[in-house]
Formats: structure tokens, sequence, C-alpha cells
């Protein structure tokens, strides 16, 4: 018996709540918390249509530790899974270490005042997680997540060491709006306007945002793509983890459509993050533009083609030098058949339960403060084709 709180009713809380109610052996109760208490219930009864599992829906506000420890002493579910926003990872952390009970996420934290994304803040947890008796899973995502747990398989069955990886995220769907983010669009825009920054030679070198790019032949009919270098967090901790790194990157596709939007959003001050005053009421610009852009979760009926995400890989084996690609593609049409969802949500909630599932099933358990790859990844890599994000390996 296992009781799971899921807190976050978006587009990847969605596909988690449908992919928990499908293993109903390993998630025997479910409960979604929001603040918005009707986007729990219409996640619920399509839940309920689908797989005829009974989901419990609450009402909380996640910024409000006192309110989620409340939630929490009432419900005692055995894991809290956050799907919110990355603003309120501590507050919910801070509620699991009060109440003595596991948390995982699936990105880092980042302070609602400055777009700036690091593991530093939770990595801080680590002792008072460990001295709970807890556990805290990070990045249980795709990237960060299904990528990290990509690396550490090829760690574990095919090099000696790891000089060079390129992790290539290709989002190669179309959902016909003009301009639209696949997800929450603050975050979306706060992470695509900062500086780039990789790895290389033991240090981080930055780039100006969007400034360096390349052309991928994506597998499997996708074809060339235009990537853009950006900084990405699950870098953060695969420099640290992975034996004998050189170097490490992580490029992103978007459309030129896209950009030229983003450009002049950006040249006339509508990405900007600090709050101005209208009217008398202060509002950040980026959170208006929230507000007159498409709803992501109304994208899944219109998104057609597929994603591709994976990483590219260059080492040492037994003294012979060796390259691996392991990649995952996803298609938008089959997601939204499958859970109502675009790929975008699909491929990050997919991993959020199988990750739920390591540790509830007591496969990845230890307190502390973990990321993805510090665990063997051979029963989540066959967990991946198992739930719905089969993965292919092919030497270059």
């Amino acid at each position: 018996m296992s009781h799971v709180l899921i807190i976050g009713a978006g587009g990847v809380g969605s596909v988690v709540v449908h992919k928990c109610a499908q293993i109903p052996e390993v998630f025997t109760r479910i409960t979604l918390a929001s603040r918005t208490v009707a986007k729990c219930e219409a996640i619920a009864q399509s839940v309920k249509a689908r797989t005829g599992v009974q989901v419990a829906v609450e009402q909380v506000d996640a910024d409000n530790v006192a309110e989620t420890v409340a939630l929490i002493k009432r419900l005692k579910p055995d894991l809290l899974l956050n799907v919110a926003l990355p603003y309120q990872d501590l507050p919910l952390m801070d509620a699991c270490l009060e109440t003595g009970v596991d948390y995982l996420d699936t990105a880092n934290y980042e302070p609602p005042d400055v777009a700036k994304f690091e593991y530093k803040w939770q990595w801080a947890y680590r002792e008072r997680f460990e001295k709970a008796g807890i556990m805290a899973l990070l990045g249980s995502g795709f990237d960060p997540g299904v990528t990290n747990v990509y690396c550490a398989w090829a760690q574990k069955h095919h090099f000696d060491e790891i000089h060079t990886l390129d992790i290539i995220d290709c989002n190669a769907g179309d959902h016909g709006q003009a301009f639209a983010t696949n997800f929450n669009p603050e975050i979306n825009i706060r992470e695509i306007t900062q500086r780039g920054r990789y790895w290389e030679h033991g240090e981080w070198v930055e780039t100006d945002p969007l400034s360096w790019s390349m052309s991928y032949d994506f597998p499997e009919g996708i074809g060339p793509k235009k990537c853009y270098l950006m900084y990405h967090e699950e870098l953060e901790s695969l420099v640290r983890n992975i034996r004998g790194l050189k170097r490490a990157r992580f490029w992103m596709t978007f459309s030129e459509q896209y950009l030229t939007h983003l450009r002049v959003l950006e040249n006339v001050g509508m990405t900007r993050i600090d709050p101005i005053k209208y009217q008398g009421t202060e509002i950040a610009p980026i959170q208006f533009l929230k507000a007159v852009l498409p709803e992501p979760a109304s994208l899944g009926p219109l998104t057609k083609g597929r994603t591709c995400i994976g990483c590219v890989l260059r080492g040492i084996k037994d003294g012979k030098e060796k390259q691996l690609y392991i990649y995952n593609i996803c298609s938008h049409e089959e997601a939204f058949r499958e859970v109502g969802s675009q790929a975008i949500s699909y491929t990050t909630g997919v991993p959020a339960m199988i990750g739920a599932k390591m540790m509830l099933q007591g496969l990845w358990k230890q307190p502390g403060v973990w990321n993805m790859e510090e665990f063997d990844p051979d029963p989540f890599m066959a967990d991946l084709n198992t739930y719905g994000l089969p993965w292919t390996v092919v030497e270059l």
C-alpha cells in the first residue's frame, strides 16, 4: 500500500496522475492538490474515465509551508511528488522535512526575483534530509532526469571514461499557433533568455543567449534541425557525478518564427521579470505575457509531430575511443491519445512517475538529497521501455 500526494495540476501534473493511475499495484492511493481545485477535478474526471481509478483532490497553496504541513499530516502520504513551479521547491522541501515525508521534483529551485536556476539551494538540504531519514530525488523529468540516467547507464555499461557529452533536445512538433510555449511560459522564457553556459576543462564558459548554434541530423526521419546552446540544470550535477568529463553542453531546437517573436517581445520589455507599476498595480511584464499566451495544456489536441531528446557521449572503453547516441522519440499525437497531453508534458510526466515508483518500491532509497545519476540506472531504463518512453542506443 502506498499513497502519493501530487502537487501541481498543470500539463505535467495531469500526465503524472494518469500514469500513476495505470499502475494501481504501486500507487494504491493518489491525491492531487493545487491552488485551483477545479483543475484537479478535471484531471481526476479524465483519469476516472480512462482507467476507472478514483483520484482524491485537495486545495493547497504550495508557497505556504504551514498549509502544506497540515495537508500532509491529515493525508499521511508516503511521498510528495512536486510538479508545481520551481519557485515552490524549497517550501515543499521544508514541509517534507517537518513531516518526515520523501520528496521528488522535476526541476530545480529558482528564486522568483532572479532568473537563475541552480542546485545549491536544494543541495544545502542534504544533511537535514539525511538526519530526518528521508529522501529527496531532484529533477526526475526528461531533461533533467532521463538524460542523467542515460549518462549513468552509459557509464555503467559502455565506458571506462566519458570525455564529452552533448544533450540535444529537439521538438519537431507543430501546434499551428503564431507563438506559444510548450510548458509554463514564464519558466520557459526565463530559461531561454538567460546566458548560455557549458562545461569545458574544469570550468564554466558563458555565451550570449542563443548566440551559438549547430545543425544536427535527427534520426528516424526527423532530419536536420538548427540547435542552440543553452545552459540547463542537469549539466551542474553531471559534471560532478560522471567521471572523466572534459566537456558538457546542452542544445535545444527553436524555429525561426519562435525566435523572431521572442526577440520582439524581449526588445519591447515583455519578457522582464521585475515588476512595473500599471494603473496602480504592480505586475511583472512576463506574468502579463503568460496570461495572454495560449495555455500550454490547450496545445495537446493541436500539436502534431514528434520530440527527440538524447545524449551523444564520447569516451574510452578498454583503451579504444567510443561514441554512443542514446535517445527517445515521442509522438505528440500518441501522447494525446493515451493521456490527453502533448509530448512535452508526457516526456516530463512519465519519468516523474517512474522516479516515484523507484522510491516507493525501495529500488532507489537512501536518506539525503540526490540527483538522478547517483542511483542504479538499470531498473529506471527498463521502466522507460515499459511505460511509454522507449529508448534507442546506437554506436556512431
